[in-house]
C-alpha cells in the first residue's frame, strides 16, 4: 500500500496542528474547568442582526454574491470605517469581503509575496501569521522582532535594524493592534513613527484592526491615517459584534492592489454566504455602538484579573485594548509555559494559553482570554490562588 502522505507538501507532515485549539480541546474534556483560552466574545450576536440574516434568507438571498462581496456589505464596511476612524476607501473598488480575516491574512500572504521575500512580525503575535513556514511554504522568511523588553511594542530602532539587515527583500510589516495576545494598543504618534521607517519603500504594512471597537483608554489610532498608499487594512465583524461564527472580514487597500488581492479570493473562496453579507451589512450599518456595552464589561473583566493577578505575582503589562492580559509565568513555579498550563489545567482546573504559541518572544508567559463571565473570573482567579501557594517553591 501506497503511503499517500509522503507526497504532500513538503513540510506539512512535520507542522504542528495549532497548539492553542490542541490545548483547547484538551483542557474541555476536565470536569467544571474555567477557560481563559479562546479570544471569542461571550455575548450574543445583537437581534437586529440576527434578523438581517434570517431576513436574507426568507428573501431567497441563496445565491452567488459578487465576488468582492454584496454592494450593500461593501458600502455599509466603507462608511463605517470613514464615519468612526476616518479611513475612507471606494467601495466599489477598495473593500473586499472576505472569510473572516483569516481568509484575509492568506489571500495576502499568497498576492504579495515572492520567494526569498521578507515579512516582519513583532511577536509576541497571534500565530496565524505564523504558519507559513510548513504551512502555506512559500518559501518567504519570516523575521521575528522580540517586543517583550519594549512593553510588547515594535520600536522604530529596532525595525530600522531589521530593514537595514534585510534591505531590499523586506516586503511587509506585520502590525496588528489592539494586540492578540497583549492587549497593547500604540498611540498615534508610535504608529506614525513606525510608519515613517518603511515610508516611500517598497514595503507593505499589513495592519490587522479586527479589535478596533475595543480600545479602552484612547480613541482607536491608524496606521493607515498616514501611510495610506502603503496600508492594506484588514477588520471585520467577528469580536465587536460577537460574530465570530459569521466569518465576515473586510480587506481594504488602494484599488490597484485590491485588484490583485481580489484575484487570490475569486480563487480560493468565489464569495461569502450571502445572508451572513447582509447581517455584517446590518452590523455596520446599523450597529455602530454596538460594542460600547461589550466594551465596558470588558474592562470591569480587565481591571478584576489584572489586579487579582498581579497580587499572585504574575508580571503583566496592562492591556488597553482587545481582551487579553499577557502575563509572566511567577518565579518559583514552573517556568516552561507549555508544562505550565498542562499541569495548572490538571491541579487547578484552569486552562490558559501557553505564551510560545505566540513566538518564542512569548516563552515564560501565559495568556489569558477574560471573554469569559465574572464570576469565571473570581473562581479562576481562586483556583490559582490555591495552585500558587501549594506549588510555588
Amino acid at each position: 500500500m501506497v503511503d499517500l502522505k509522503k507526497y504532500m507538501k513538503k513540510g506539512l507532515a512535520e507542522a504542528a496542528e495549532n497548539p492553542i485549539l490542541k490545548f483547547s480541546t484538551y483542557a474541555s474534556k476536565i470536569p467544571d474547568v474555567v477557560k481563559f483560552t479562546l479570544g471569542e466574545p461571550d455575548f450574543n450576536t445583537p437581534d437586529h442582526i440576527k434578523e438581517a440574516a434570517k431576513k436574507g434568507i426568507d428573501d431567497n438571498h441563496s445565491h452567488y454574491a459578487p465576488s468582492n462581496g454584496t454592494p450593500g456589505a461593501r458600502k455599509a464596511a466603507s462608511e463605517f470605517l470613514a464615519k468612526k476612524y476616518g479611513q475612507k476607501y471606494d467601495p466599489d473598488t477598495e473593500v473586499l469581503i472576505t472569510n473572516g480575516v483569516s481568509e484575509a491574512i492568506f489571500d495576502v500572504v499568497t498576492a504579495v509575496f515572492n520567494p526569498g521575500d521578507v515579512m516582519v512580525v513583532p511577536t509576541p503575535i497571534f500565530p496565524l501569521y505564523m504558519t507559513d513556514e510548513g504551512i502555506l511554504n512559500t518559501g518567504i522568511k519570516i523575521v521575528e522582532i522580540d517586543t517583550s523588553d519594549d512593553g510588547f511594542k515594535l520600536t522604530p530602532e529596532k525595525l530600522q535594524k531589521v530593514i537595514d539587515e534585510y534591505g531590499d527583500h523586506v516586503r511587509m510589516l506585520v502590525m496588528n493592534y489592539p494586540t492578540n495576545p497583549t492587549g497593547v494598543m500604540y498611540s498615534q504618534d508610535e504608529l506614525n513613527a513606525l510608519a515613517d521607517v518603511i515610508r516611500d519603500k517598497p514595503i507593505f504594512a499589513l495592519c490587522d484592526e479586527i479589535y478596533s471597537e475595543l480600545n479602552y483608554d484612547q480613541p482607536h489610532a491608524s496606521m493607515e491615517k498616514t501611510l495610506h498608499d502603503q496600508v492594506i487594512l484588514m477588520n471585520g465583524v467577528s469580536k465587536a459584534w460577537a460574530m465570530t461564527g459569521y466569518r465576515i472580514g473586510v480587506i481594504c487597500a488602494p484599488k490597484d492592489i485590491l485588484t490583485q488581492l481580489a484575484k487570490v479570493h475569486q480563487a480560493i473562496a468565489t464569495t461569502e454566504p450571502t445572508p451572513m453579507q447582509d447581517a455584517a451589512e446590518e452590523a455596520f450599518k446599523n450597529g455602530i455602538d454596538d460594542a460600547a456595552p461589550m466594551k465596558a464589561e470588558f474592562l470591569k473583566r480587565r481591571d478584576v484579573l489584572y489586579d487579582g493577578l498581579t497580587k499572585l505575582g504574575f508580571d503583566c503589562v496592562k492591556p488597553n485594548g482587545a481582551f487579553y492580559i499577557f502575563a509572566k509565568i511567577p518565579e518559583g513555579l514552573e517556568q516552561d509555559d507549555n508544562k505550565f498550563i498542562y499541569d495548572l489545567v490538571e491541579k487547578a482546573h484552569v486552562a490558559l494559553t501557553a505564551g510560545s504559541c505566540f513566538a518564542a518572544a512569548g516563552a515564560g508567559y501565559v495568556r489569558f482570554s477574560y471573554a469569559v463571565a465574572m464570576d469565571q473570573i473570581k473562581e479562576g482567579l481562586r483556583r490559582i490562588e490555591k495552585y500558587v501557594n501549594e506549588n510555588k517553591k
